[in-house]
């Protein structure tokens, strides 16, 4: 691994040294088949009021901070997680562990179907339980989970209700969770049922001058058509026992929001989706417990300009199954196999359609094996896919065919990962884990040819790309005791072959503008090297009157493409984290600093993005009323600075900034 900046280094030790020195409840992963500790794991979770309060309008920007995750950030609609610098394809999303259809790893501007306001809890899983869910899931995977499926035994009603006012795009946002069963032994039937909704204005930043395309537009201190409205539900219901869980459940979610890089187009999006799952446990015989799930989704959205005309139409189909089985232990040995499947049909009609209609269907065999020898635990994990990908090419009446005939691509990718960890004493514990990944070319790189209004360059795929190909190394050390604990991961990942949008050299001329010009980029398979280190701590600095925790974190991530000499795009920098938490009886209250160092290191076609420090303040506490109300205050970018994500597309960055000073107040009731 190349050597990192000497200054990152030392930021990097003096936050282990102040952070090792937090009991760390033991959190259970449910997206490792294996239900492995989430202390042991390269893994985040967030749940209860540390998903409260990070709580947003988008994965991104819910899980940006976590060690190792910012965000694509395309304004406060559009923003997807990227987990150690890689984002699109390479992370995986899911609902409740299945396959999440939307458009938003085709373009930065579509928003993610998946709102975080319903959701009880959120996993951010990489390590070898990674890769059962794809050659996709080479960042990472997140896992957003629910109980849309009832899973577990219920009796009586019970449910939560949320509002919260305020923050950088003055929100107004609910959500409501009923759920209710008549469980008794053996079983019974359980229920749920939930609605939620949020309504935005254009965000709020400091004032700042937009640039697009290289032009300046009048000054502003709010971003052109970022407002939103969103709004959507399920209900759920099933038979639940100590033993297993059978239920089905039918959602949808409605989102209209504006596009940042277009000031007169606003998006109006729909997903409908219906979901089944089921599990046995405790059988007897050579497999102990069945779990399936399986899917159907439909997904559209509309491209709108101010005067109605719909100017695109993306149109996306998926289906999924999931089996998977836990075998019976042979001596030291259990795991689980099983067997995936998925299609997706995807149609773009319009006049901004840069890919052609396609379809994709994968089948993949996986398994995840742990052999457990004392303090050792080695655990492998294998998949094999059969993935094929097929563009309809251009329609027969088509005015100005670009896509070209019919044509398909067939690819056969496999993935390994082996890993050992120990739990030694004192609290300490390690891992070592080593992978190779493979990862077949999604159906935009393959066949995309057409201009790109959101990235305003013209995109070309590439037919002939093969498979992408990694090699990955990490080594975890943690230690907890007490209230104190340390956590530190340092990876080292080699492409062979990295698909990467990079620049030609050439220009293209919209047919309807031709004194604009627009650079034109292509999928190209090169040559990648990224590497980083994340660290985590708390300590508790005071026991009596009150408890005082203080926490620290470190993460950076360097990237480089090696055919072409230059470091890879969209990368965030450095970045040091620390903050002070105070508890009195249910009284909580805390404050967090951040600290982003300036990212230079780009490649010739970006630019350099400026460091910034935020300072955020929070607060929360019970009052009486129901069985458990809790309110809650944040107040975000206190100092109310101007600042830039590097992770955003060079040409929207100018355009959106990352928000200003705002108050977010809420209220969450459970009964």
């Amino acid at each position: 691994m190349r050597r990192f900046h000497s200054r990152s280094t030392a930021i990097a030790c003096a936050v282990f040294a102040l952070t090792a020195a937090h009991a760390q409840q033991t959190v259970v992963i449910t997206g490792n088949p294996l239900g492995r500790d989430a202390a042991t794991q390269p893994v985040s979770v967030l749940s209860g009021e540390g998903l409260l309060l990070r709580r947003a309008g988008t994965l991104g920007e819910t899980l940006d901070g976590l060690p190792g995750v910012s965000a694509s950030w395309f304004g406060p609609n559009s923003s997807r997680p990227v987990i150690r610098g890689l984002d699109g394809d390479r992370v995986r999303l899911l609902d409740n562990g299945g396959a999440s259809v939307d458009a938003s790893n085709l373009s930065f501007d579509h928003a993610s179907a998946t709102d975080p306001l319903v959701a009880e809890r959120i996993e951010v899983l990489r390590g070898p339980a990674a890769l059962l869910y794809g050659g996709n899931a080479t960042g990472g995977v997140v896992n957003s989970i629910d109980n849309r499926i009832p899973r577990v035994p219920a009796t009586g009603l019970s449910g939560r209700a949320e509002v919260r006012f305020g923050g950088p795009a003055d929100e107004r946002s609910g959500a409501a969770v009923v759920e209710g069963g008549s469980s008794r032994e053996g079983g019974g039937p359980a229920w749920h049922a939930d609605v939620f909704g949020r309504q935005g204005s254009d965000l709020r930043v400091p004032r700042y001058t937009p640039v697009t395309e290289g032009a300046a537009l009048p000054s502003t201190d709010r971003v052109r058509n970022s407002a939103s409205r969103s709004e959507g539900g399920a209900v759920g219901a099933g038979w639940a026992s100590e033993k297993g869980f059978l239920g089905a459940a039918v959602e949808t979610v409605r989102n209209r929001y504006g596009t940042t890089a277009e000031p007169d187009v606003f998006i109006r999006m729909q997903r409908d989706r219906v979901a089944v799952a089921g599990e046995r446990r405790a059988l007897q015989g050579p497999i102990t417990q069945v779990s399936a799930q399986a899917s159907h989704t439909r997904y559209e959205h509309q491209e709108i300009n101010t005067s109605g005309v719909v100017g695109t139409t993306f149109r996306s189909q998926g289906d999924d199954l999931r089996l998977e089985l836990r075998h019976a232990p042979l001596g030291p040995l259990h795991g689980v196999f099983g067997v995936q499947a998925e299609t997706l049909d995807f149609s773009a009609l319009g006049e901004e359609a840069f890919v052609p209609n396609t379809r994709t269907k994968s089948t993949a065999l996986f398994a995840l094996e742990e052999w457990n020898a004392g303090p050792l635990v080695f655990s492998a994990g294998l998949r094999g896919e059969q993935v094929r990908v097929a563009s309809a090419g251009d329609a027969p009446d088509a005015a100005e065919p670009h896509f070209g005939a019919a044509r398909t691509r067939s690819f056969s990718p496999r993935s390994l990962s082996l890993a050992a960890r120990i739990g030694g004493a004192q609290g300490w514990h390690g891992s070592v884990s080593l992978g190779r990944t493979e990862r077949a070319p999604a159906y935009y790189e393959l066949f995309a040819d057409g201009l790109h209004v959101a990235t305003a360059a013209f995109e070309r795929g590439d037919p002939q790309l093969p498979t992408e190909s990694s090699r990955h190394a990490e080594i975890d050390l943690g230690w907890a005791s007490g209230p104190h604990s340390v956590k530190a991961s340092v990876f080292d990942t080699r492409f062979s072959r990295f698909i990467s949008l990079d620049a030609t050299g050439k220009r293209f001329a919209p047919p309807d503008d031709p004194e604009r010009s627009l650079p034109e980029y292509a999928f190209r398979a090169v040559r990648a090297h990224m590497s980083g280190v994340e660290i985590e701590g708390r300590t508790r600095l005071l026991e009596a009157p009150f408890t005082l925790d203080l926490t620290g974190g470190f993460d950076t991530v360097r990237g480089d493409n090696q055919d072409r000499g230059e470091p890879l795009p969209r990368l965030a920098p450095r970045r040091v984290r620390a903050g002070l938490e105070a508890a009195l009886g249910t009284l909580h209250a805390g404050l967090n600093w951040r600290n982003v160092a300036r990212q230079s290191r780009v490649p010739a076609s970006d630019t350099a993005t400026a460091g910034y420090s935020m300072l955020d303040l929070w607060a929360s506490g019970r009052v009486a009323l129901g069985d458990e109300t809790t309110w809650f205050a944040r107040l975000g970018n206190a100092t109310n600075r101007l600042a830039y994500n590097a992770a955003t597309i060079d040409t929207i960055r100018g355009l959106a900034p990352l928000p200003g000073r705002s108050l977010t107040v809420g209220l969450r009731a459970r009964f």
